[in-house]
């Protein structure tokens, strides 16, 4: 479960300077919301900003360490976006960087796995959210889950349980080549009994 902290700050912070808690992304998602991005004015732009602060934890060397939103700040960033505004979950900047990582990990706020799914060592984590790896199969999950394959679930890292479970069962290369047709084979799986284990899961119950 997501630790949570009664009374988070609120802060202005560089979006370049965000540090990351998840070593991969779906860079199909990141595409999605920079179009979508795109799309809107200036006010409005102002307004989305508001409603997506980035959760964030203080780390060492005073850095903002996010725990959600990485996606979206990747597309930020490609809009030339600058600034945004960070909710300070809690302030471990004090600990050694053995110890924040293994507390993060405890808390459910870092996600230490490759574009594989294979586990890494924190601290060869990216430094910066441009330097996240694509995983095709976390743009698979965003895929299916936008298409209603499964339901949205507050737990972290739900999309890469997903991505694993589509890992061994759809090639990347299709996914990549026929992402409609990835998408469509995903719905299907993501309903089947196999995945009745996974968060969001709503298909049917084997008979």
């Amino acid at each position: 479960m997501l630790h949570s902290i009664r009374n988070p700050l609120l802060a202005r912070a560089p979006l370049a300077r965000l540090r990351p808690t998840q070593f991969t992304v779906g860079y199909a998602e990141v595409e999605v919301k920079a179009r979508q991005w795109a799309r809107l004015g200036k006010k409005r732009r102002k307004i989305e900003l508001e409603h997506h602060v980035f959760p964030a934890v203080r780390g060492p060397g005073k850095d903002y360490f996010i725990v959600d939103h990485h996606h979206l700040g990747i597309a930020l960033l490609e809009e030339g976006m600058k600034e945004v505004f960070v909710t300070v979950l809690d302030d471990l900047s004090w600990l050694k960087p053995s110890v924040f990582w293994r507390t993060m990990e405890y808390r459910s706020w870092a996600h230490p796995y490759d574009s594989r799914g294979n586990r890494q060592d924190c601290r060869s984590m990216p430094q910066r959210l441009t330097q996240l790896e694509d995983d095709p199969y976390r743009s698979l999950a965003g895929l299916v889950r936008g298409a209603g394959g499964y339901a949205k679930d507050q737990a972290p890292f739900v999309e890469f349980l997903w991505a694993d479970f589509f890992r061994p069962r759809i090639s990347a290369r299709t996914i990549k080549r026929e992402p409609g047709r990835a998408t469509r084979a995903g719905l299907r799986l993501a309903r089947s009994p196999e995945a009745r284990y996974l968060p969001g899961w709503s298909g049917e119950p084997a008979a």
